[in-house]
C-alpha cells in the first residue's frame, strides 16, 4: 500500500535563536521523515513523504523587541527567519518548505477556520466583556504571558498568566494571585475589554472520544484525563490593539490571539509548498506531480486519499495540539491529525539548560567550537525514545559515545579496509566466492535482513534509542570479522591476495549497509560515503544487497574525527561568559511548587519583624532517599531526616537533579510549614532552593552540620 505522509514541526518563535533544546525536535522529526523517505512502497515507488515547517511570528513579545531594536516587526521576523533557516540547514533538518505564520495563506486559513467556528449552529464563537490586565507603565493590555504570579491551583508562584507549569492547569490570567507585569514589574490594573471565546467545553465529548483513538502516546492521554475532569475553559482566541498579529473579522482592534494563528501555520506552509510545487510541475525536471493540498487536511477527502498527518511537538505545548487544535480542526471542517508525538525537554548535564552554567547553548555557538553538527545528531537518537521522558546531553558521555560508537567502531571499518582495495586492486572490489568468505557474507546478509526488520520498526516507532543500539550490534560484529581475519597480516604474507581482496571488499559492504542503518541519523556522513564508495544515493532496500564485483571505489579520505573534550569545555566556557555578560534583570523566575525558592534578580520583598522571621522554623534535614514521582513531570520524592524524625517532602526540582545524585546531601527545609495533601501524597515541609529563570539549586550546607540543626 503507498503511503502518503505530510510532517510538522512544532513552529519555533521568531523571538530568538535556535537553542540546542529546540533541536531535540526538529532532529527527532527530522531522522523520521529521512527514513520515511527511503522507503519504497509495495508498488515500487518511492514513499511520498512532506516535512514543512515556519517561523511562529505574531505577538506581544515580538511587537516589544522591535520596538526596543527600533525596527519594525516585519523587518525582525525577516532577519530571525535568516538566522533560523540557516540554523536549520547546518544541522542538516531537511525542510521540503519553512515558512512564516506571517503570511496570506495563514490569514486566509485563520479567517476561514474563525467565521466557520463563529457560523455554525450553534456557535463556537462567542462575545463577551471582560475584565483584562492593563499594565498602567506601558499603557496597554497584557497578553497572558506578559503576567506572572500564584497559580490559583495549586498555589505555585511566578506562573504564566494562562497555564501553570507546575500543575499544568489553565486558567484567566486574572485567576492569579498577586499578578505583576512582566513588561514593567507593576501592579496591573484591572479594565474592561470585549474578547471573542472559542467554546472548548461544548467541544470536550469529541475531545475524550479524540484523545483515546491512539493519536496520542498514552501517557498524554492520561495526562489530558486531568484537565477533562477539572473541566475545559473556553479558550480566549482575541488580543486587544496594539497586538503583532492578523485583525479579527468584523472585529476593529481585535487581533487572533498567537496561539490560534500559530497551529494554523502548519497549513499555510504546506499550501504554500502545494502551489509552489505546482508552479513547475508542468516542467521535465519537475519529478513527482506537486501534492494537492485538499487531499491531506479536507477531512472528507483524507480518507479516499489515504494520506497521515503528524505533528511533533514537545509536551509543554501539548494542550494547545491536543485540545484546542483537533477541536478547531474538527468542527471548521478539516481531518484531524492522525497522531501527535510529544518528547520531553533537554537537559545539560542532568540539569536544567542553564545561562550561569553555561550550558544554556544556541546552534550557532555550538557550530562555532568547531563541533561537528552531526555529533549531536547521533547522540539525540542514541537518547530518544517513543516517550515523553526528557533526555540529557551529558557532555562528557556525548564526547565518549561518538568517538566509541561512530569513530572507533563505524569509520573505522572503512578506514581498515579501503586502503588495500585502492592500492593493491585499483580501488575495485572483489567477487565474494570463496568458500570461507561466502559463509561469512550470507552470515552478515542474514544478519542484516533481521536487522533492517528491528531497525524499521524501530525507526517507525521513534524509538531511536533502540534502533542505535541495534546498529551499533551489527558494527561489533562487522569490527569483529575484520579483527578476526586482520587484512593488515594477510597484506604482509605472499599468496593471500586473493583472501586480502575478498576479505575487505566484504568489510567494505558491512561498511555500506551500516551507512544505510545511519543515514536517516547522519545524512551528510552518508553523502560522503556514497561519494567515497561511488554508489547511487542509499535507500532502505540496499541494505542487505551487495556491491558488484568489479565496482570501483575512490580513494579513502577521513569521513569523521573524534571529538576533542577541549572544544566541550571551550563551549561551555564561551556560552558561559557571553550570557553571564549578557544576561539582564528580570521580573520573573522559574519557581517550582511545593518548594521555597530564593530569586535573583527580584525586587525585595516587603520588610518583616524578628517576631515574624522567628515563626519559621528551619532545619538542617539529610536527604536519605530521593525517588522519581510516578505520574509527575516536576516532582522528586524526598526523604528527609531532620534529627528526630524523617520527613517526606515533594519538591518540584525534578529538571535539575538526578535522585541519586541527592541521597546522602545536606539542605535546609521548613520544618514547621503545615502538611499539604497533595495528589502523590502529603508533603511535610519545604525545602530551600535558588532559581533565576536558568536553573534550580538546593541551599547546600557546609560539611559538620548536623541533620535536625536550627538554621539561625
Amino acid at each position: 500500500m503507498k503511503r502518503r505522509i505530510l510532517v510538522t514541526s512544532a513552529l519555533p518563535y521568531a523571538n530568538g535563536a535556535i537553542h540546542l533544546g529546540h533541536l531535540v525536535e526538529y532532529i527527532q522529526t527530522d531522522i523520521w521523515v529521512r527514513f520515511q523517505k527511503m522507503q519504497v512502497d509495495e508498488e515500487g515507488s518511492p514513499r511520498e513523504c512532506h516535512y514543512v515547517c515556519a517561523d511562529d511570528t505574531h505577538g506581544t513579545p515580538i511587537m516589544l523587541r522591535a520596538e526596543a531594536e527600533g525596527v519594525t516587526p516585519e523587518q525582525l521576523i525577516a532577519r530571525m527567519h535568516g538566522e533560523h533557516t540557516l540554523d536549520f540547514k547546518r544541522f542538516h533538518v531537511a525542510f521540503d518548505n519553512y515558512y512564516s505564520t506571517n503570511s496570506p495563506e495563514n490569514r486566509g486559513f485563520c479567517e476561514e477556520i474563525y467565521t466557520r467556528l463563529r457560523d455554525r449552529k450553534p456557535s463556537l464563537i462567542e462575545k463577551r466583556p471582560i475584565e483584562q490586565f492593563f499594565d498602567p507603565v506601558k499603557n496597554m493590555f497584557l497578553p497572558d504571558r506578559f503576567i506572572k504570579g500564584e497559580c490559583p491551583k495549586c498555589h505555585a508562584r511566578d506562573q504564566y498568566g494562562d497555564a501553570c507549569e507546575v500543575c499544568g492547569s489553565a486558567y484567566a490570567p486574572t485567576d492569579l494571585i498577586n499578578p505583576y507585569s512582566a513588561v514593567s514589574g507593576a501592579a496591573p490594573v484591572r479594565r474592561q475589554s470585549d474578547h471573542y471565546f472559542f467554546k472548548l467545553g461544548d467541544c470536550a465529548e469529541f475531545l475524550k472520544g479524540w484523545t483515546r483513538s491512539g493519536a496520542l502516546q498514552p501517557e498524554a492521554a492520561n495526562k489530558l484525563d486531568e484537565w477533562f475532569k477539572a473541566g475545559l475553559s473556553d479558550w480566549d482566541i482575541s488580543r486587544d490593539a496594539p497586538y503583532f498579529g492578523f485583525e479579527i473579522p468584523g472585529a476593529p482592534g481585535k487581533y487572533f490571539y498567537v496561539w490560534l494563528d500559530a497551529p494554523i501555520g502548519y497549513m499555510a506552509s504546506f499550501r504554500n509548498l502545494c502551489d509552489k510545487r505546482s508552479a513547475v510541475s508542468g516542467q521535465p525536471s519537475a519529478g513527482a506531480p506537486a501534492p494537492q493540498f485538499g487531499d491531506f487536511w479536507n477531512a472528507g477527502e483524507a480518507g479516499k486519499a489515504n494520506t497521515e498527518l503528524y505533528h511533533f511537538i514537545g509536551k509543554d505545548i501539548l494542550y494547545f495540539h491536543a485540545l484546542f487544535w483537533p477541536a478547531m480542526l474538527n468542527f471548521s471542517g478539516y481531518r484531524t491529525p492522525s497522531k501527535i508525538f510529544a518528547h520531553g525537554f533537554l537537559t545539560v548535564n542532568g540539569e536544567k539548560m542553564s545561562k550561569s552554567r553555561g550550558t544554556f547553548i544556541t546552534a550557532e555557538s555550538y557550530l562555532k567550537q568547531g563541533l561537528n553538527p552531526e555529533w549531536l545528531r547521533y547522540y539525540y537518537a542514541a537518547k530518544l525514545n517513543a516517550t515523553m521522558e526528557d533526555i540529557d546531553l551529558n557532555l562528557e558521555d556525548f564526547v565518549a559515545r561518538v568517538n566509541s560508537d561512530l569513530v572507533g567502531k563505524y569509520v573505522n571499518i572503512a578506514s581498515r579496509a579501503a586502503g588495500f582495495v585502492t592500492k593493491r586492486f585499483n580501488g575495485e572490489l572483489a567477487n565474494l566466492d570463496s568458500e570461507d568468505i561466502a559463509f561469512a557474507y550470507g552470515f552478515y546478509k542474514a544478519t542484516a535482513a533481521r536487522s533492517a526488520e528491528n531497525l524499521a520498526n524501530a525507526y517507525e516507532a521513534r524509538d531511536f534509542s533502540k534502533a542505535i543500539r541495534e546498529i551499533m550490534a551489527f558494527a561489533d560484529l562487522a569490527n569483529r570479522f575484520v579483527d578476526e581475519k586482520k587484512p593488515w597480516e594477510i597484506a604482509k604474507q605472499s599468496g593471500r591476495d586473493s583472501e586480502l581482496h575478498q576479505t575487505c571488499t566484504l568489510a567494505l559492504n558491512l561498511f555500506r549497509w551500516l551507512t544505510v542503518m545511519l543515514k536517516p541519523v547522519l545524512p551528510k556522513l552518508a553523502e560522503d560515503v556514497e561519494a567515497f564508495l561511488g554508489i547511487p544515493k542509499l535507500c532502505w532496500a540496499d541494505l542487505g544487497n551487495a556491491l558488484p564485483a568489479g565496482h570501483r571505489i575512490n580513494p579513502y579520505q577521513h569521513l569523521m574525527t573524534r571529538i576533542d573534550p577541549k572544544q566541550v569545555q571551550a563551549l561551555v566556557e564561551a556560552n558561559r561568559q557571553t550570557l553571564q555578560a549578557a544576561q539582564q534583570p528580570a521580573p520573573h523566575s522559574q519557581v517550582r511548587h511545593p518548594e521555597a525558592q530564593v530569586h535573583a534578580h527580584q525586587p525585595l520583598a516587603a520588610p518583616v519583624t524578628m517576631d515574624d522571621f522567628g515563626k519559621v522554623d528551619l532545619r538542617v534535614a539529610k536527604i536519605v532517599n530521593a525517588e522519581q514521582v510516578e505520574g509527575a513531570e516536576k516532582l522528586l520524592k524526598l526523604t528527609l531526616d531532620i534529627g528526630t524524625e524523617t520527613r517526606t517532602v515533594f519538591a518540584g526540582i525534578k529538571s535539575s537533579y538526578d535522585p541519586e545524585s541527592l541521597t546522602g546531601r545536606l539542605t535546609v527545609m521548613v520544618a514547621n510549614l503545615a502538611p499539604r495533601k497533595m495528589k502523590f501524597g502529603v508533603s511535610e515541609g519545604m525545602v530551600l532552593a535558588a532559581g533565576n529563570g536558568g536553573g534550580i539549586y538546593l541551599l547546600a550546607v557546609d560539611s559538620g552540620a548536623q541533620p535536625g540543626m536550627r538554621v539561625k
